[in-house]
């Protein structure tokens, strides 16, 4: 894997040339000389982030059915409104 550095100048002027570098990885894209933004491939890009994982999959917990929970009971102390 290839890593490759660019300013964002060299990156404005040879866009095609940092997607091509980015097949062979990373391309990170500097501002004043600072790491600012990171160009991958969308192969690279899909295999760091999961394969299209679902919000109410990752919310389901399905290993978590052994967990005991038991919480208190919420005491809710109620009062007549003051509207004077």
């Amino acid at each position: 894997m290839a890593i490759t550095t660019l300013s964002s100048r060299a990156f404005n002027q040879d866009a095609s040339g940092a997607k091509k570098a980015a097949n062979k990885g990373p391309v990170f894209i500097t501002d004043r000389g600072k790491p600012a933004h990171v160009l991958l491939s969308i192969e690279d890009y899909q295999r760091l982030v999961g394969h299209g994982s679902r919000i109410t999959e990752l919310l389901a917990m399905p290993d978590t059915a052994s967990v005991d929970f038991d919480p208190p009971k919420a005491v809710i102390n109620s009062r007549a409104a003051d509207i004077a």
